[in-house]
């Protein structure tokens, strides 16, 4: 029996019961409506229950008990509120006559990719206070529970996929004479279990099956995080029906999706990486270990567009006069949590002059080439994988799109688009083989809250790294390339390893940016050593401001990766608004894999990272799996004291600075870069000792032009000093032109004026506001201070009647400062009530802004398995 969980406050339950059967493939079918916002159609989910993989794998059957189901109270589900009709007929949607996974006139493109997402697997413990377990009940029926919240479900019923044209062959017989449930289960079974060389043959009868008529309503129950299913007398999870349709609509409240409007004034809706993943969205299996696939057919007015986690390009189908839909497909099993939406009034960006080398290295493989026969190469369940394809492991550019609404076509064309190419080439010559077989990115509506989320097939980046130079657009881009890796093909297994994502991407966005740039090997060390020096003092602040419990990578220990017996569990502290601002899992992961290139040299370390994505990809893993590959591939003489309990010890499961790293860092010389940069600020701290009046034979001070890290560590600097005069910020913003640079710098910049209360440059601090997203970890940004900025700001507030300022002031937190906070010297101070007052009305129309962890990855904490990964 599960124990009983009193989760508190903070916590996510993950209420699937995956010990017991598992999703294999998902078929939406919906449709968006921007006048009532909310998502409304059918879901149709195709199982295997455990027992039936254990005995094909050979593996031991796992016998389960569960609590008795008295909490659960089940009645007849009310008559569906759509017209219940053959579905065949009922749908809006494009019809699968001919299987078109693509659509109609749309160029194939051939499944090769896939890869997951990036959730923490949490803590182990299930959930019986929320619902009734499932598995074996004697005398009871089988429950079936899905992750679910803020959805309106209307009707749940049982599929006849016996139904279906020609589905006689998964029989092994020539005509169906007798239909039973055991013969409905036996089809999906042979149906899931197609080998990868035949998945079109599948996807078509997903297809079909999708829309065959139902044969029968289910009994639902709802509660808080969870839908609950059963049927009369189906007592086991073999003898439940194996595809099942659940008509339901979202809600406008729903925390999966965000309805808003684009920088153009026009409506949207988008998946924003919500802490509840995918489950406000639509009634699915959140743990990581369902790994599935999925086709979705989305329509809505012919003017959106719609983009979504697919391996094709996908192209508008008209419907009717005024309506059209997009269909989209994912060929590699990945869990729900990695699915992304977004529909809008996009406008793709077109390259300005494409060569035909361009043209060839980036077109889609036909299907010929694009043979996916398993030859026992890799090592995750089967489907069609690019690894195993020659032409695919030597396409450096895949093909991708750019999307943006109208109004900033021009600042993607000049800044986004021309640093694809080369930071897709870049991150093959590190890495080898894009996991995915093509690529969107699209600039996300202002209300979004980080800058940048990596799913499968999509990126989302903020409207923040178009301004200044192409640094950060640059870096983030790269940050969430490196995800298709680690996060996506690569997943956590357990959910609080968000190391496993976060570390890797944060690391190797460096190694990406310096390639893409095509830097000197000096040059990429000087750059990447400043990126070090603004992430060390992040990391700093982070263990000091942060309590101790939330500071280790690896919070389970020897627990990491255990899940209750029905396999439902908890996040501990998913919910907890200070853990997404949280950098801990990206700096301390980075400083590991750091740690450890330097160790074995960058040759060796990158040799072996490239055969452990090779060997890896398409799996869940753990620390444990990276480490032990790492220390039995690496020589003798190089190892030393390194092992996986000491790794363990000093970096994953201990609070604070670990001691390796203490000590490397108190050990080393700054870089040139960063030498520079100190020389800078002593010139300023002169400047601003000097009287107002000064003597005409005194020299002017000469400054250096400065790289934008190096005017980030700069002004972090100066934000350590306890005074600096009104004349002294003037200088500094003239002489580097602060309010042209990019987010990070003038996220600092503002972080002066504030503390300073500089009141010529207020219009500064509204325009961030207005325009910006806080800079997420990977731009080494962080977040220390939100709590104290929330303390201060109530004490200055007090008796203030515009408590609506929180809306303004969650937009601007960081290290040092939080538009009320306390500077490295422990001075604190708040926002004048005069900006909290202009703030709030320049932000009014784009609605409260949260503030997420580093990724976007709400922290979209990315390894195959986990939510979306920032």
């Amino acid at each position: 029996m599960d124990v009983k969980l009193e989760p508190s406050w903070d916590d996510l339950p993950l209420m699937a019961n995956t010990s017991h059967i598992l999703v294999k493939h998902y078929v939406l079918d919906l449709d968006v409506d921007f006048e009532s916002q909310i998502f409304e159609g059918t879901i149709v989910l195709f199982f295997e229950s455990r027992n039936r993989l254990e005995k094909q794998s050979g593996s031991t059957k796992e016998t389960c008990r569960s609590e008795s189901n008295e909490a659960c109270r089940f009645s007849t589900p009310e008559p569906c509120h759509s017209p219940v009709t053959d579905t065949r007929t009922s749908s809006s949607k494009t019809g699968y006559n001919d299987f078109a996974i693509c659509g109609k006139g749309e160029k194939d493109t051939s499944g090769k990719d896939g890869n997951h997402d990036n959730p923490e697997q949490a803590s182990g413990i299930s959930s019986s206070k929320y619902c009734c377990d499932t598995g074996n009940h004697g005398s009871e029926d089988f429950l079936l529970v899905l992750d679910c919240c803020d959805l309106s479900v209307f009707k749940v019923e049982e599929v006849d996929v016996a139904a279906v044209p020609g589905i006689e062959t998964f029989t092994g017989s020539p005509q169906i004479t007798f239909v039973s449930e055991e013969l409905r289960n036996q089809i999906v079974h042979e149906l899931v279990t197609l080998p990868a060389d035949r998945w079109r043959e599948q996807f078509d009868y997903y297809a079909h099956c999708s829309q065959a008529p139902g044969c029968g309503e289910l009994l639902f129950d709802t509660d808080t995080w969870s839908l609950q299913i059963r049927k009369t007398g189906a007592q086991t999870a073999t003898d439940f029906p194996h595809a099942i349709r659940i008509w339901y609509s979202t809600k406008p409240q729903g925390r999966s999706v965000t309805w808003t409007s684009d920088q153009s004034g026009r409506p949207c809706v988008y998946t924003m990486g919500s802490p509840v993943n995918n489950r406000a969205l639509f009634p699915c299996q959140e743990p990581p270990v369902a790994m599935s696939t999925w086709q979705a057919t989305v329509g809505a007015a012919a003017s959106f567009v719609v983009l979504m986690s697919g391996e094709n390009s996908a192209k508008p189908t008209q419907l009717r006069e005024g309506r059209a839909s997009w269909h989209y497909y994912v060929t590699m099993p990945m869990p729900a949590s990695t699915f992304t939406i977004a529909v809008g009034s996009w406008a793709e960006m077109k390259p300005e002059i494409c060569s035909s080398e361009d043209l060839a290295a980036e077109r889609s493989l036909t299907p010929s080439e694009a043979d996916f026969r398993c030859v026992g190469i890799c090592g995750h369940m089967e489907y069609p994988c690019r690894f195993q394809n020659p032409s695919a492991t030597t396409q450096e550019v895949i093909p991708h799109r750019v999307f943006a609404p109208v109004c900033l076509q021009g600042a993607c064309q000049e800044t986004l688009l021309p640093l694809v190419r080369p930071c897709l080439s870049a991150a093959h010559s590190v890495l080898g083989t894009h996991p995915f077989s093509r690529l969107d990115i699209l600039i996300v509506p202002a209300n979004f809250p980080s800058l940048g989320m990596a799913s499968p097939h999509i990126i989302f980046l903020s409207q923040s790294v178009l301004i200044g130079m192409n640094h950060l657009c640059g870096t983030r881009l790269c940050h969430e390339i490196a995800h298709a890796w680690f996060g996506l093909a690569i997943g956590a297994r357990d959910w609080t390893e968000e190391w496993l994502s976060e570390g890797f991407a944060t690391h190797l966005e460096d190694v990406f940016w310096a390639k893409a740039q095509q830097l000197a090997p000096h040059e990429a060390w000087e750059q990447q050593e400043l990126k070090a020096d603004l992430r060390w003092r992040c990391l700093q602040d982070e263990v000091r401001n942060y309590p101790e419990e939330m500071q280790v990578l690896r919070p389970n220990k020897e627990k990491t990766g255990h899940v209750s017996d029905s396999g439902s569990s908890v996040i501990k502290h998913g919910l907890n608004p200070e853990k997404v601002f949280m950098q801990v899992h990206y700096l301390k992961g980075y400083f590991l894999l750091r740690f450890l290139a330097q160790r074995l040299g960058d040759d060796t370390y990158f040799a072996f990272l490239r055969k452990f994505v090779h060997t890896f990809h398409g799996q869940l893993i753990l620390s444990q799996d990276f480490l032990q590959m790492l220390l039995e591939n690496i020589p003798e003489e190089k190892r030393l004291d390194l092992s996986v309990e000491n790794i363990f010890r000093d970096w994953l499961e201990s609070s604070g600075i670990p001691q390796p790293l203490q000590t490397e860092r108190q050990a080393r010389a700054e870089c040139g870069l960063a030498r520079r940069v100190g020389a800078e600020v002593h010139k300023w701290i002169r400047v601003n000792r000097r009287p107002h009046k000064r003597k005409r034979r005194e020299t002017e001070e000469v400054f250096e032009k400065l790289l934008p890290d190096q005017l980030v560590l700069l002004l972090e600097h100066l934000l350590e000093q306890k005074t600096l005069n009104p004349r002294t910020l003037q200088s500094l913003k003239r002489t580097y032109q602060l309010s042209q640079q990019d987010a990070e710098v003038r996220h600092r910049w503002c972080e002066l004026i504030v503390k300073h209360k500089y009141t010529k440059a207020y219009k500064d601090v509204e325009r961030f506001l207005q325009e910006d997203q806080l800079p997420r970890l990977d731009q080494a940004v962080d977040h220390c201070h939100y709590h104290m900025m929330h303390t201060d700001l109530a004490q200055h507030c007090q008796g203030l009647e515009n408590s609506s300022c929180w809306g303004a002031t969650d937009m601007l937190v960081s290290r040092h400062t939080a538009l009320g906070g306390c500077s490295a010297t422990g001075d604190t101070y708040t926002v004048p009530p005069e900006l909290l007052s202009a703030t709030h009305v320049a932000v009014a129309g784009h609605g409260h802004i949260p503030v997420w962890g580093a990724d976007g990855e709400r922290g979209r904490q990315a390894a195959a398995g986990c939510p979306p990964v920032l």
